[in-house]
């Protein structure tokens, strides 16, 4: 195993590779926009930066297009993916914070009302495409295919929290602090 010392953002490129290889860095940020940007933000720019460095690191094979534009199109290594099934495999042994600025402000002493009549609508909105992407699901078996598994529990993990959100605003804004 290599001594690369890997982040969050390593392991999201290594999985998106897994799914999706070979690919450009475009792909993986349009990826992410479409799948993890609601739940874990990777800046398009990082995630140029890891590609390059995982092929350094001999985690990733990379070929470039020799006309054109020159895309690099990276794929997994066998170490790349040894990588991945340790870090997949490995007991989470904390639980992350949470960093979201209205609950920050509502800590600090920001009128509850006046924060949930702009969080409210916003998280009815995710909460609403969230649902959407679950109706989704039935066309895609129909199709033949099938939504993988961990992404349908990460979108079951969103509704439920996207659901508690709108009803802790709503509580706040409808009758004040609960």
């Amino acid at each position: 195993m290599s001594s690369t010392r890997l982040s969050e953002t390593s392991y999201i490129v290594l999985a998106f590779l897994n799914r999706v290889q070979p690919a450009t860095p475009y792909d993986l940020k349009r990826l992410a926009e479409r799948s993890t940007i609601d739940f874990w933000r990777v800046p398009h720019a990082q995630l140029y930066n890891e590609c390059a460095r995982l092929a350094r690191e001999g985690l990733l094979n990379v070929e470039q297009e020799q006309t054109g534009r020159r895309r690099r199109n990276y794929s997994l290594t066998d170490l790349g993916s040894e990588a991945l099934e340790m870090w997949l495999a490995t007991p989470i042994e904390e639980l992350e914070e949470v960093r979201d600025l209205g609950i920050l402000k509502l800590f600090f002493g920001a009128d509850p009302a006046q924060l949930a009549s702009t969080l409210l609508p916003m998280h009815e909105e995710r909460l609403r495409r969230y649902e959407e992407y679950a109706a989704l699901r039935d066309q895609v078996r129909a199709a033949g295919t099938d939504v993988p598994r961990g992404a349908w529990l990460a979108l079951q993990a969103g509704i439920g929290h996207e659901r508690e959100y709108v009803r802790f605003w709503r509580v706040l804004l409808e009758d004040g602090i609960p």
